[in-house]
């Protein structure tokens, strides 16, 4: 009697599986595709009130950006 349940619950996790998209190969994001803050000798500094998004900040220091080898 429980036979039949779980042969159903099988098929439809087959189902499911080979029915979903397929992935395709996933690309490394680059230092250089992320949009980061400048830090430019004689740029203006905007003064800014209440809440803003600034799209290109110039700032004096963020972070130590490195790439680091994964090695196993």
């Amino acid at each position: 009697m429980i036979w039949p349940i779980i042969a159903a619950i099988v098929v439809a996790f087959a189902v499911s599986y080979f029915m979903q998209p397929k992935q395709k190969g996933a690309k490394s994001s680059l230092l250089s595709d992320f949009d980061l803050p400048t830090a430019e000798v004689g740029r203006e500094i905007p003064v800014l009130f209440g809440t803003r998004d600034i799209k290109s900040s110039n700032i004096v220091w963020y972070g130590d950006l490195k790439t680091k080898a994964i090695k196993k």
